[in-house]
């Protein structure tokens, strides 16, 4: 008998994802461990893999459509076995498809699984009008517009008409990429100064009302936020604040950097100085769970990478046994695809610290949120000339800040403050880094 393939949970406490395209065609035999779905979350793409041999009958819903987890997003049936009517076998399984471009009744629409405030009034509305294609000067027949409902959704907040977005899904559909385009470029065509609607009066002097633009949020700008309430809710921060003078750290990394092809940033040196710290006090090395506090023999550090949707945290695996150069080129890859939005979930799960540096940004100081499940976070300042006493004179020097924010629940205060005193250790004598 045919069988259903669910949305599965491809990260922790996520409620939804969206199905991003189906590489297989239909009728498509595949094997397990085959790639039969690529889904997006929030911060990552997923491949789902089969479980086992089968054939692909239907998709049940569109490439770009929003899934809650546990939903049916597929039909499959196992090598060899005929099925005659795919819909009633969905009607057996107690589905059916949210796909017209995949066979489904033209009159169902794309709203039959889309929650009740999802869904478009019974009576036409202005911002629905059926798309008119002429060619040669006359009028053709009113052609159906195909959107995904996250797509039509979106466009209803940002009051966006759906008939003036270009579609670039299948059979020109349009997707979430489409209307987040169309944002972007009506917020370019607004300009600075100019009001988004009609201006009225504003206070006693009848002052026009000042421009603005409404950005819906993006799926990572919502994970984003859950993230850090979550952790300011639960994680009981403490912060301590250290100051490293670091004119060997900065001639060290230009000596590296010397002719070679492999560049090494300042976040590379100090990534392999988190990982000396992280040997030097083991206790540091550690996360909260309900039942324990869990420790870990390697060091797997997260690096904050600001892409143009919101904050990613790839994770770097073993970094205590990986040399600069090698933390170098891996860096570089997850920076690079993470702006690409290319990173797989594994990658943004695991390791216990993040190091985020706001440096290159001129800023001097900050302190930032413990990104959870982790126990740590180390904000990285600018490298600037500072007055420092030097055999009793006072000298200029550069120096570096560096903020640890610490859960208060598996690491105490002296045990954080033995970890800040081995890091800035290591930065002011870095030689250490290449052993």
């Amino acid at each position: 008998m045919p069988q259903l393939l669910r949305m599965p949970e491809v990260a922790a406490n996520t409620t939804e994802a969206v199905l991003a395209s189906w590489p297989l065609r239909l009728g498509a035999t595949f094997r397990a461990h085959d790639t039969i779905a690529t889904v997006e979350t929030a911060k990552a793409v997923v491949d789902i893999e089969a479980e086992q041999d089968g054939v692909l009958l239907a998709t049940l819903v569109a490439e770009g459509t929003e899934v809650v987890i546990g939903d049916p997003i597929a039909l499959f049936a196992t090598v060899g076995e005929e099925v005659t009517d795919i819909d009633a076998a969905l009607a057996a399984l107690g589905a059916h498809r949210r796909d017209p471009d995949n066979g489904a009744d033209a009159k169902s629409d794309l709203a039959l699984d889309v929650p009740e405030a999802d869904r478009e009034p019974s009576t036409p509305a202005p911002e629905l009008p059926a798309r008119t294609v002429t060619g040669n000067g006359r009028a053709a027949s009113p052609q159906r517009i195909f959107t995904s409902p996250l797509a039509r959704r979106l466009a209803r907040e940002a009051r966006l008409p759906v008939d003036e977005i270009a579609g670039t899904g299948p059979n020109s559909r349009i997707v979430r990429r489409d209307v987040e385009a169309a944002i972007a470029q009506r917020t370019d065509s607004i300009g600075i100064g100019q009001p988004s609607g009609p201006a009225g009066p504003s206070g006693p002097a009848g002052a026009a009302r000042a421009a603005s633009v409404d950005h819906p949020h993006t799926r990572l700008r919502r994970a984003i936020a859950a993230r850090l309430v979550e952790s300011t809710r639960t994680a009981p921060h403490f912060y301590l604040r250290g100051t490293a003078r670091v004119d060997a750290l900065t001639r060290l990394r230009s000596e590296l950097n010397d002719g070679a092809p492999t560049r090494i940033s300042l976040t590379d040196l100090i990534v392999k100085a988190v990982a000396h710290a992280h040997l030097a006090v083991p206790e540091m090395n550690v996360i909260w769970t309900p039942d324990a506090v869990r420790s870990f023999a390697g060091v797997d550090v997260a690096v904050a990478v600001a892409t143009d949707n919101g904050l990613v945290t790839p994770v770097l695996r073993s970094v205590d046994s990986l040399s600069v150069r090698a933390i170098a080129r891996a860096t570089s890859d997850l920076v690079d695809r993470s702006r690409r939005g290319a990173l797989r979930q594994h990658e943004l799960e695991g390791g216990t610290i993040t190091v985020t540096n706001l440096g290159m940004y001129g800023t001097a100081e900050f302190a930032a949120i413990i990104n959870p499940p982790q126990s740590a976070i180390l904000a990285v300042g600018a490298v600037r000339d500072e007055p420092v006493a030097l055999d009793g004179q006072v000298v200029s020097a550069p120096v570096m800040r560096v903020t640890l924010s610490v859960d208060h629940r598996p690491v105490d205060g002296v045990t954080a403050a033995r970890w800040l005193q081995a890091f800035l250790a290591v930065l002011e004598r870095p030689v250490q880094l290449l052993s």
